[in-house]
């Protein structure tokens, strides 16, 4: 794998105009096909093989009235003193009359029709049905709907909408890439003293990501993409490309510090840091992949397009990055930052802060160990009480118009009115309809926590019912999710008992419990086969059973502090008003699925750069706890940098509107950090001290079986060093006034395969 990185490197620095010119040809081609395309994302799914999803197929065959979608119109009094002065009545329906002219609306049902007006005549509610689905209502629709409701504004009344299909809901996308990307600048100009340096893995990222994105937009016009999915891809594209970039280019400058030439300098850190970019990127990508085996159609897509986000940003860091470092030459550390020094991290700058700490880790590594698991066990337990489930439109911003509506609806008619269950009955062997469905609704207002269940809507045919029933708490609410539990077991078995018919609980509500529960059901296993591809992977990069199996531990721990945080911060909510969290908020459902498929993958990075460190120098000097010294203090710099940019880039995340990327940001930030800090720095360099020459050996049977890969570039550096001894005499000692020529006609080192 080395000596083909290391080729790969030596042609993308001879050819770097060409290699340039492919990858602003690929970046313009998929802008361009994807503003084309015209795809947009959404918030809706489809869930196989659940109930809530059974009952949306019975209703599309025998119900299709039913099994369109809907907006709910909340109608406040405003300027009047409640809804029953007959001016507000009167642009109420006509609000109600405009929306049933629009073009793609089959029903607008006022208040008037509905008899839908709170107790106290202030809030009102009309129903508007479409005949297609959520996804197929077109925006011209929604926009007509949207204008028709300024009549009934215009007359004093307030007008908010909320329910499956809202229109005007759409927020602007926050700013926060561009927040983590300054910090992500600072970051680089400290690390490396050079605003040269440090442009190049920002505008490398840059270019991974804009195709990144293209390519989801692209994906968009075909499939259906939630509309966190960009947000994501977004998120960890530039988080893993600019650490990416960062790592090629920081062992490049080593390389250069050795006295090597431009082009021979960048193939080498293709071959080695490269190497560990790729094999970092691939259990990433393993990881994110991954979900499609929980069987969610939504789930697989957003990891398929946040694994292929990473595998660009792979991609452009072992081709372009090695070509940008032939138009840089030696002039790479030029534009120094005044005050700062230009540093490659290599050993020639003397002890270095994270070798000092290497030692005290390595001196007393049981203390290490202990203390760095108490912490992080500490951090984990508030893990244990985490509550799953889907944000509501409770959580959304107070600017929002589902947000107002949400709030409208509770106040006026409960909290449960939120998030009504559709009772689907399958009446088909029943003797008598009518009497059915009133004995049906009977039997459902004595469940405990049920407020009251509406009259049944009856299909023509009579052998298919809907009977909406409210329950006496909010959809997010713990005791709605034990009702609907309660509704599909024996409450369920008495019912069906009793009246010969077969009941489906559904709605959006039980859909968002549907998912909470598939997701639990998938964590145990969608782990287990994440772990094992990632330690048989690391056991064949590194050759060893002690390594891959400590890692997958040492990630696991980290992953389960960051849980601890996410449900301290948003099921207790300690200091989430600092984010702009108003509320206790239930952990989003598919959450703990895609955090760990994504830090174990982004813990992976930094586990294979700082054990790759360890064991080239391990393979050279053969000392165990000497290349743990060595390789920590050779990497602790450029970790650190890139935890800081991947930590910024996360966090400021959470300073946008969407809970659910608020949830994202605050743990992937806490991950890394914990990961970098406690668990790379304290954590791994005891177990390996204590691990000693152990830490590498593999059975001999075993051996035989695992090809050897050259993961580090081991053979590889052994190979040019004996050529650099051989010709030493030959090496050019001048300093180069155009580094660009001097790169393209440097003798080609290229081993023989």
């Amino acid at each position: 794998m080395a000596s083909l990185l290391y080729r790969l490197g030596h042609l993308c620095v001879r050819h770097r105009r060409r290699v340039l010119l492919v990858w602003v040809a690929l970046l313009v081609g998929a802008a361009a096909a994807s503003q084309a395309a015209g795809g947009t994302t959404n918030d809706s799914f489809t869930l196989p093989g659940t109930e809530s999803q059974a009952a949306i197929d019975l209703l599309a065959e025998r119900f299709p009235a039913q099994s369109g979608s809907s907006t709910q119109v909340v109608f406040a009094a405003g300027d009047f003193d409640t809804l029953g002065d007959p001016a507000a009545q009167e642009a109420m329906d006509t609000v109600m009359a405009d929306i049933a002219d629009v073009d793609g609306v089959v029903l607008a049902d006022p208040p008037s029709g509905t008899g839908l007006v709170s107790d106290d005549g202030t809030v009102a509610l009309g129903q508007v049905r479409y005949p297609v689905s959520q996804l197929e209502v077109s925006d011209d629709t929604l926009d007509a709907v949207l204008e028709a409701a300024d009549n009934g504004i215009a007359a004093g009344l307030v007008v908010e909408f909320g329910g499956e299909v809202v229109p005007g809901a759409e927020m602007e996308p926050p700013s926060s890439e561009l927040i983590g990307l300054g910090i992500a600048v600072v970051v680089l100009l400290v690390s490396f003293g050079s605003v040269l340096a440090m442009g190049l893995p920002i505008v490398t990222a840059l270019i991974g990501l804009g195709i990144g994105v293209s390519g989801i937009g692209l994906m968009s016009a075909v499939v259906d993409l939630s509309a966190t999915a960009p947000t994501l891809a977004i998120m960890i594209g530039l988080a893993v490309g600019i650490d990416y970039a960062l790592f090629v280019v920081t062992r490049h400058r080593q390389n250069l510090g050795q006295g090597l030439g431009v082009e021979e300098s960048a193939a080498r850190a293709n071959a080695t840091a490269g190497s560990a970019v790729f094999f970092a990127g691939l259990t990433v990508i393993i990881a994110i992949s991954g979900l499609a085996v929980v069987r969610i159609p939504f789930l697989t897509v957003m990891g398929l397009a946040a694994a292929a986000t990473v595998a660009i940003a792979v991609l452009v860091a072992i081709t372009l990055i090695p070509a940008l470092l032939g138009f840089a030459g030696r002039n790479i550390d030029r534009f120094r930052v005044p005050g700062l020094k230009s540093r490659t991290g290599g050993a020639h700058e003397g002890e270095t802060l994270g070798g000092r700490w290497a030692a005290k880790v390595t001196q007393r590594p049981v203390v290490a160990l202990v203390a760095g698991v108490v912490v992080m066990g500490v951090l984990a337990l508030p893990a244990l009480s985490m509550r799953l489930g889907l944000p509501d439109a409770g959580t959304e911003p107070a600017t929002t118009t589902q947000r107002r509506a949400y709030d409208l609806v509770a106040d006026g008619f409960g909290p449960g009115y939120n998030g009504q269950l559709n009772i689907v009955a399958d009446l088909a062997q029943a003797t008598d309809p009518d009497a059915t469905v009133d004995e049906i609704r009977r039997n459902l207002e004595a469940v405990d926590g049920v407020a009251g269940v509406e009259p049944a809507v009856v299909n023509d045919t009579g052998d298919t019912a809907i009977l909406s029933l409210v329950p006496a708490t909010g959809p997010a609410d713990e005791a709605t999710q034990t009702l609907v539990h309660d509704l599909r077991s024996d409450v369920r078995d008495r019912i069906q008992t009793n009246t010969n018919t077969t009941l489906l609980v559904a709605g959006p509500t039980a859909a968002i419990i549907d998912i909470t529960d598939k997701m639990a059901d998938a964590i145990v296993p969608f782990m287990l086969l994440v772990i094992g591809l990632t330690v048989v992977l690391l056991t064949v990069v590194f050759r060893s059973l002690v390594v891959p199996i400590k890692a997958a531990v040492a990630i696991l721990i980290s992953i389960a502090a960051s849980f601890g945080v996410i449900v301290a911060v948003f099921n207790w909510g300690w200091l989430a008003g600092l984010i702009g969290v108003e509320q206790t908020i239930p952990v989003v459902s598919f959450l703990p699925l895609m955090m760990f498929a994504i830090l174990f993958g982004l813990s992976m990075d930094y586990e294979v750069f700082i054990l790759t460190r360890i064991h080239e120098e391990y393979h050279r000097s053969g000392d165990a706890r000497g290349a743990v010294l060595t390789g920590l203090s050779a990497s602790a710099r450029v970790i650190t940098a890139a935890a800081l940019i991947m930590i910024s880039v996360f966090a400021a995340f959470a300073l946008g509107d969407s809970p659910v990327i608020k949830m994202f940001g605050i743990g992937l930030a806490t991950a890394v950090f914990l990961d970098a800090t406690i668990v790379r720095m304290v954590i791994v360099p005891a177990v390996m001290t204590l691990f000693g020459e152990r830490a590498w050996q593999l059975p001999v049977w075993l051996d035989r079986i695992i090809p050897d890969l050259d993961i580090e570039g081991e053979h590889l550096i052994d190979q040019l060093q004996a050529h650099d001894a051989d010709h030493v005499a030959t090496e050019p000692v001048e300093q180069v006034e155009h580094p660009e020529d001097t790169a393209a006609t440097e003798p080609d080192r290229t081993p023989v395969a």
